[in-house]
């Protein structure tokens, strides 16, 4: 009966153009972000394979805190869980999510994809930077360009952001730049030196923003006018006419990556969801653009216009300036980062 269970499924996803019915849930952390992800990749889905997609909006540590409940109550109502790769490829994540080993065996072959895109923890749909951005019309004399910028508010006043939620290790780090660590000797990242010098900015910080929404009206509304947020925001603000302007020295350069959970509703609709997306370059390449983020298949980077291709984040001048980072360290101290930083951020 499994092996027969296998087979079918192994067909139903080697033939999305076949009409299927069902639904996937999928959690995203909303806004611009949602929007994309139906208008682009979602719906041409659904007209591939007659399978509805139904999104729900969480924050990525809320998507984790709730995936986690739901394996323990034995009630998953979630198909898929979107974090980036470091807080997915976690023991945490791992142990209410699927092992895909045998689903990426049918992308191994794929030259034009990512070094492991299709991993034992999920799917990686897009690479994206957290990033310095800022207001260039109240910058016009001179423009910061460095972690240290951020922090000399005598060369560039005004009000400030930095993300606070469950994952602080990327304002940890920016701290320790700006305090002349060097990028290659940042990890293992000293906690406790990095919120000394968090000590001298927090006055200046008027946002504490927790979702990628917060982080652009903050923007719109001027209530900063320079922070740290996701490429993907600033290139939305762009879009809309906003003055960001956004510096790649010391960003940071993270996956985002789509998770099937265990136990989900229709694991089988979940897969054929991911499958599409990685067979579609096409798909890959519109979303990639829209976003502004990279995509994992390297014809989906042809297919991008030359100004597109020129400010995702791995453009030649942009990949020389970024963090490397050490996920296997940052998943290891998760914990003990999060416990220091919630004290810090409720002194």
């Amino acid at each position: 009966m499994r092996i027969a269970r296998q087979v079918a499924l192994a067909c139903a996803l080697a033939s999305p153009a076949v009409a299927q019915t069902g639904e996937v849930v999928v959690a995203t952390t909303g806004g611009t972000y949602d929007r994309a992800l139906k208008e682009v990749w979602f719906e041409a889905f659904t007209k591939a394979t007659g399978i509805r997609v139904t999104t729900v909006t969480a924050t990525d540590s809320e998507q984790r805190t709730r995936a986690q409940a739901m394996a323990s109550a034995g009630k998953v109502t979630w198909d898929i869980i979107n974090n980036v790769d470091i807080i997915a490829e976690s023991a945490q994540n791992r142990a209410f999510s699927r092992d895909l080993t045998a689903f990426c065996k049918a992308f191994e072959a794929r030259t034009d994809l990512a070094e492991k895109a299709c991993d034992t923890a999920g799917v990686k749909i897009s690479f994206n930077a957290t990033l310095l951005a800022f207001n260039a019309e109240r910058f016009k004399d001179g423009r910061p360009g460095t972690w240290a910028d951020f922090w000399n508010v005598s060369r560039f006043p005004g009000p400030r952001a930095l993300p606070s939620f469950n994952d602080p290790w990327r304002v940890l780090a920016a701290a320790l730049l700006a305090d002349g660590v060097l990028a290659d000797k940042l990890f293992p990242l000293d906690v406790d030196r990095a919120l000394k010098k968090l000590d001298e900015i927090k006055p200046q910080i008027q946002l504490w923003w927790r979702t990628g929404d917060q982080s652009q009206q903050g923007f719109r509304s001027a209530e900063y006018v320079m922070g740290m947020i996701w490429g993907t925001r600033a290139s939305a603000l762009k879009a809309e006419g906003q003055p960001v302007a956004v510096s790649y020295d010391g960003a940071f350069l993270l996956a985002d990556m789509m998770q099937i959970l265990r136990d989900g509703p229709n694991s089988t609709g979940a897969e054929a969801l991911l499958k599409f997306y990685l067979d579609s370059p096409e798909v890959q390449a519109k979303l990639a653009e829209r976003l502004n983020v990279t995509p994992p298949s390297l014809a989906a980077v042809s297919m991008m216009s030359e100004t597109a291709r020129a400010n995702i984040p791995n453009s030649p001048d942009a990949f020389k300036a970024i963090v490397k980072h050490d996920a296997a360290w940052i998943a290891a101290n998760q914990a003990r980062m999060l416990e220091a930083w919630n004290a810090w951020i409720q002194r």
